[in-house]
């Protein structure tokens, strides 16, 4: 096993616009990274498996709701904070970074936003600590970008609610203790449900025969007449908005999370290219590889400059549905194109376990497609400076 020789990027000295708890934060889930992923995660990537020995260790640096208020369980740290351990989660897997940013927005986050007191009270600590998991029921088999075409529906029985339906892509789903699902009642309007595993015809089928996102589980979520108690509905919020709230949140982390993908492909590459030696030097000696070499540290710079800006506008409670979108958007973008000229720079060995990169470019296809995919965040950003949904057309 290689040693994890990892040096993080900051060509714009950007850690003076972090404060000392962002540092210290920072430094803790890298130092976690390096001692508890790295080691094995090629290992879990090549045999398709989940670690699940490193639940206790994610909830131990903030990796499960780190905004959460204290009293709930959480660490209460600002949204900066939690971009910098989205980024440095990412930094070793981009499925282990899906299980903790599933955890934390779109689990924690609407039982803390949308829930009530005593929902908040139940489940919140143990979700911050591991000891319960849960995952996110949005993504249908036939609803995808338009999820407010979704099928799945609950009843109103009296004194509990029918759910039925089934829903596509969850991470976490096979190993969820619960799960925060979207279903419409009899009206037809969208409403957030606490599921329990163990309720009777709910089932969780794992999705195999993946080639990306290998190290976290994927799987589906089956209702057949699933009777929900009537305390499970998250009552603070209800129709289109109330998922994709947590779908902000979550996308927020993904603009940090392609960040550490993208750093660890570029420092690999850098490193790689000072000590290949082709006719007689360095390739780090050429033109054609420090023209990528450069264009790297500039792409993976602006990402830093925008999700650091975004933070502090998430902070002030001014940032926008659409401003979360783009730096989703372009950081994938940006992670993604760096991953496959870090692969062409290492050559054959790019395409290697023993180096993270092909693993990264793997993953960061299924990243630039969850959570809106390329072209809807494109559409989002269109619709924002022009006021014209183009969704449809």
């Amino acid at each position: 096993m290689k040693p994890d020789l990892f040096q993080a990027p900051d060509y714009y000295n950007l850690d003076d616009l972090l404060t000392d708890e962002h540092k210290l934060v920072r430094e803790s889930a890298r130092a976690w990274v390096k001692r508890e992923v790295s080691p094995i995660i090629e290992e879990y990537a090549q045999k398709a498996e989940f670690p699940k020995q490193i639940i206790k260790g994610l909830g131990e640096i903030g990796g499960f709701g780190p905004y959460i208020p204290v009293e709930y369980g959480g660490a209460g740290l600002d949204q900066i904070s939690y971009g910098l351990i989205m980024q440095e989660i990412e930094r070793g897997d981009s499925g282990v970074r899906s299980t903790s940013s599933v955890q934390s927005s779109l689990v924690m986050y609407p039982i803390w936003k949308y829930g009530n007191e005593e929902q908040r009270m139940k489940y919140l600590p143990k979700l911050a600590t591991g000891e319960y998991m849960g995952c996110f029921g949005l993504t249908e088999p036939d609803h995808g970008s338009d999820p407010g075409s979704m099928i799945t529906n609950f009843k109103d029985m009296g004194d509990h609610y029918l759910l039925n339906g089934a829903k596509m892509w969850i991470s976490n789903a096979p190993f969820a203790d619960i799960a925060v699902v979207w279903a419409k009642n009899e009206e037809g309007r969208i409403h957030g449900l606490i599921v329990e595993r163990g309720m009777e015809g709910f089932t969780t089928p794992e999705t195999h025969n993946k080639w990306s996102l290998r190290a976290s589980a994927t799987g589906e979520l089956i209702f057949d007449n699933v009777k929900v108690p009537k305390e499970n509905l998250l009552p603070n919020k209800s129709g289109l908005g109330a998922p994709l709230g947590c779908l902000d949140s979550a996308r927020y982390g993904i603009a940090w999370g392609a960040i550490g993908a993208a750093m660890d492909c570029y420092d690999t590459a850098l490193r790689y290219a000072k000590e290949r030696i082709q006719f007689g030097k360095p390739i780090g000696g050429t033109q054609l590889q420090q023209k990528k070499l450069a264009e790297m540290i500039t792409e993976i710079t602006k990402a830093q400059l925008l999700t650091w800006r975004l933070g502090v506008l998430r902070n002030e409670g001014k940032a926008t549905t659409a401003q979360i979108s783009m730096a989703k958007r372009n950081n994938v973008d940006m992670a993604i194109h760096i991953a496959r000229e870090a692969r062409q720079m290492l050559g054959g060995m790019g395409i290697t376990g023993e180096y993270s990169i092909m693993r990264h470019m793997m993953n960061l296809e299924s990243v630039i497609t969850y959570e809106g995919t390329h072209d809807i965040h494109l559409l989002i950003t269109g619709m924002d400076v022009t006021g014209i949904p183009a969704f449809k057309s």
